[in-house]
């Protein structure tokens, strides 16, 4: 085909693939590109009707969020998809008027450009005024009378609370307590080593599994206190709606109402530290008379603890013990070999507190001893109190675990009984 001293833009067959809003070409006429227009209308009528009308645009998706099973979870997952709506109405009405403008006003139609700056007529200002107008009323009245009501009873924890619920965040852990009920444990992450270090294969909740998931009975409002010992950290669960910081120093609050059974997964979404991906969130969701039962075993449990609490201990169980509290509690700071991690968290082995004195000859704690630290911590370091966290049983455990592992032989041991006498 010869091509020579011809335009590159008068070829048909090049014309044809040419983008059907790019009407800036003075050598191409305006039936041309209605035509053209006309051609591609079925092309983009079934791309639309993929993304936005189709199976494929409505099916479950990773990027979906996840169901929404409380009033604030629904609540606020209606207004986002409103809001959507909203925006992108707005969307295709202006990129309409974007695309009829530019095409009515090219050059080539013989459109001469505007001379004036500025509203002058009552036509223009009723054209540059009612966009504005239009935001006004869909921010402050359409969405934010509704957004308003919404947000003040997010923000109404305490009317017709049913029951309470204290979680204490720390590095990278999170405690639950139960005040009415007297039930306190902890909830560490139950993913094993060999999984994050990739000697075994992942599960399928990989870095979201616990080993003490948090029991709420379901329609029932619980109202949630969050406080913190060391850093920012923040309590998110998706599925409910519901996302607060735990910070040192302020009691924060918050609630949830649990419409359906179920096992809800979320994790802190502070960063908190080396360690932040290694603090899931569980929350098992049971019909009232179930959480009634777990209420009875736990204060069960509790009281049979305080009952083997008095009894002497051997060795063997005191560490059987404590290598179970030390990989649930401590492993994450000082690490699973007790070398720590240098500049962050001391080591244990050959450590001069852990192979030092623990009580003075009187019987009481020594100042800063090993036993004093897992007890009452170390202000101003991440080293927080468990007195209030762990029982005596455990505490003994561990300190005794801790005494006589990871090349420490100290060769002694804590009784229960004698942390607490010293509580």
């Amino acid at each position: 085909m010869e091509l020579a001293g011809a335009s590159i833009h008068d070829d048909p067959a090049i014309r044809v693939w040419r983008l059907p809003f790019s009407f800036c070409s003075r050598h191409e006429t305006a039936n041309f590109h209605i035509r053209q227009i006309k051609k591609q209308l079925p092309l983009w009528f079934w791309i639309a009707f993929f993304l936005f009308v189709s199976e494929p645009a409505h099916a479950k998706s990773i990027w979906d969020f996840q169901e929404p099973v409380t009033p604030v979870a629904r609540t606020s997952l209606a207004a986002s998809v409103e809001f959507m709506r909203i925006i992108m109405g707005i969307y295709i009405a202006v990129f309409a008027v974007f695309a009829y403008s530019i095409f009515k006003h090219r050059k080539s139609s013989g459109a001469q450009p505007g001379t004036f700056t500025g509203p002058g007529s009552r036509r223009q200002w009723i054209l540059a005024i009612t966009p504005f107008l239009l935001l006004i009323y869909i921010d402050y009245i359409w969405m934010g009378i509704p957004a308003f009501h919404a947000i003040s009873r997010m923000e109404d924890t305490r009317t017709a609370a049913d029951m309470t619920v204290k979680v204490t965040a720390s590095q990278w852990k999170w405690q639950y307590e139960y005040p009415d009920e007297g039930i306190s444990f902890v909830s560490a992450m139950a993913t094993s080593q060999g999984q994050i270090h990739g000697r075994e294969a992942k599960g399928e909740h990989y870095l979201l599994e616990v080993d003490n998931p948090l029991i709420l009975p379901t329609n029932k409002k619980v109202r949630i206190l969050l406080i913190s010992t060391d850093v920012i950290h923040s309590w998110w669960v998706p599925s409910f709606g519901v996302k607060r910081d735990a910070v040192p120093g302020y009691l924060r609050e918050m609630w949830v109402n649990i419409e359906k059974p179920g096992i809800y997964r979320g994790q802190c979404a502070q960063l908190c530290g080396d360690g932040h991906s290694f603090m899931p969130i569980v929350v098992e969701a049971v019909a009232e008379p179930q959480f009634n039962e777990w209420v009875a075993q736990k204060k069960a449990q509790s009281s049979q603890a305080e009952a083997v609490a008095g009894k002497a201990w051997s060795r063997e169980e005191l560490m059987a013990k404590g290598d179970e509290v030390y990989k649930v509690v401590c492993s994450a700071c000082h690490q699973a070999d007790g070398k720590g991690l240098p500049g962050a968290f001391p080591a244990l082995s050959g450590s001069s507190i852990v192979n030092g004195p623990m009580l003075d000859k009187e019987g009481h704690l020594f100042k800063d001893g090993h036993l004093d630290r897992v007890m009452n911590g170390k202000p101003g370091t991440a080293m927080q109190a468990f007195k209030n966290s762990l029982s005596d049983a455990e505490i003994a455990a561990v300190v005794t675990y801790e005494r006589n592992s990871f090349g420490n032989r100290m060769g002694d041991m804590v009784q229960p009984a004698q942390v607490k006498a010293l509580r």
